[in-house]
């Protein structure tokens, strides 16, 4: 048996409460979750300065970050259902605050590389878990609820490079905080969501019938559609939050705190959009609305490097397309899958871990590879030549994540089951 609430909204008082308790929490906890994901923006410079790693190193650093999300795709749900998922979010959040201590005391590059793959391994059951919790407790206007709960995500995405570029320029006399600092203050803030969480009461355990569920999700014909648009759809979200201040730098000469401040404005836009394109999707229906967002997306990302560098302003508006993506499709993963809602929330986020490992590390080797092409021809220039074709290589995944809807949305007319 699914978790439950012990007491819904209208049942009094003391329901209200509660579910308001663990409302702020899922909030909270998404808030965290945008944080922790997207301080290594302006970081990841800084990294490649001080351990001496070139973009190919880069590359198999986020590789390491997206295995050790697909690592603990493999074990929430089980875990969930042994111990229930208030006590699975309380052991991420802790994972994630014990993970920056060491980020900041790492002695080189395979023990930061170790430190980020603890901290994924906790991204990963705090998303998870998240879903979940989402899933169960929302269940009128899921659509939009999914999407408010991502709108916080947008907000920590948002505040993440700037308060990363504050905190690494920050200095008490002659001590400057430096990247190192910067992971270790940043990440001990995923404890304050543990406040409300213990107040809170969730009770409980997940479906026990993972495997079946799992056999009967993979057998539908919506699975692997749904799959590949949320895979694709998230390798272009990551991708830009993890290399475009790196892309600025390199083919725009932006400084850090310009390329900071670009990528906040991408995730404004990514966070605004949540908030007010959200609601919209359950009018529209998810199919249409996806198939619109992942359009724009894509071809904003294609055209906005294309343009040059007046074209960062539509790299900045694709969030405005990106964000809506994700919740919106996992919000149709609840409905059309509500009997198996565990098993195919595991199945579909353990494939997009294996993809996004998998990108991050054809990112890395693509620009590292084209980087000595557009060099030999056209000498410095061809850094930046190199760093476009990597974010190109990003918006044609989300024109993929496109065709992968539109095959979603034939299926689901030819079976009557449009959401």
């Amino acid at each position: 048996m699914q978790d439950r609430l012990e007491a819904t909204p209208a049942e009094g008082k003391s329901s209200r409460l509660n579910f308001g308790l663990l409302t702020l929490t899922i909030f909270g906890a998404f808030l965290i979750f945008g944080l922790s994901e997207n301080v290594k923006g302006p970081a990841i410079p800084a990294i490649q300065a001080d351990f001496g790693i070139g973009e190919f190193q880069v590359g198999l650093l986020l590789a390491v970050n997206a295995f050790g999300y697909l690592v603990a795709c493999g074990y929430t749900a089980p875990l969930a259902t042994r111990i229930g998922l208030k006590t699975t979010l309380a052991i991420s959040l802790i994972a994630m605050a014990l993970s920056g201590i060491g980020i900041c005391f790492s002695l080189g590059f395979l023990t930061l590389a170790l430190a980020f793959f603890a901290l994924y391994l906790a991204n990963g059951m705090l998303e998870i878990t998240l879903g979940l919790m989402a899933a169960t407790i929302f269940t009128k206007n899921t659509g939009a609820m999914l999407n408010i709960s991502h709108f916080f995500y947008g907000i920590g995405s948002m505040i993440g490079p700037l308060l990363s570029a504050r905190l690494m320029a920050a200095h008490i006399e002659e001590f400057r905080f430096g990247w190192r600092y910067m992971y270790l203050i940043v990440l001990f803030f995923s404890l304050l969501p543990l406040i409300s969480g213990a107040a809170g009461r969730f009770s409980g355990r997940a479906d026990k019938k993972q495997k079946a569920g799992v056999r009967a999700f993979l057998k539908t014909p919506f699975a692997w559609p749904v799959i590949w648009a949320l895979s694709l759809s998230a390798v272009c979200e990551m991708g830009i939050g993890g290399w475009l201040v790196n892309f600025l730098e390199k083919s725009y000469a932006f400084d850090r705190g310009g390329a900071a401040l670009v990528l906040a404005a991408f995730f404004a836009c990514f966070t605004v959009a949540r908030l007010v394109l959200g609601p919209l999707t359950d009018r529209i229906g998810f199919m249409k609305s996806l198939l619109i967002l992942t359009a724009f997306s894509g071809l904003a990302v294609v055209v906005g490097v294309a343009a040059g560098r007046p074209g960062v302003v539509l790299l900045v508006v694709s969030g405005i397309g990106i964000s809506p993506i994700y919740p919106t499709l996992l919000a149709a993963v609840a409905k059309l899958f509500a009997d198996e809602i565990y098993a195919a929330m595991t199945v579909v986020l353990t494939v997009m871990g294996i993809i996004s490992m998998a990108s991050n590390l054809v990112l890395g080797g693509l620009i590292d590879g084209t980087r000595r092409i557009f060099i030999h021809f056209y000498g410095e220039a061809g850094l930046g030549m190199a760093y476009a074709t990597g974010i190109v290589f990003l918006g044609l995944c989300c024109l993929l994540a496109f065709a992968a809807v539109a095959v979603l949305k034939r299926r689901l007319e030819r079976e009557g089951r449009m959401v």
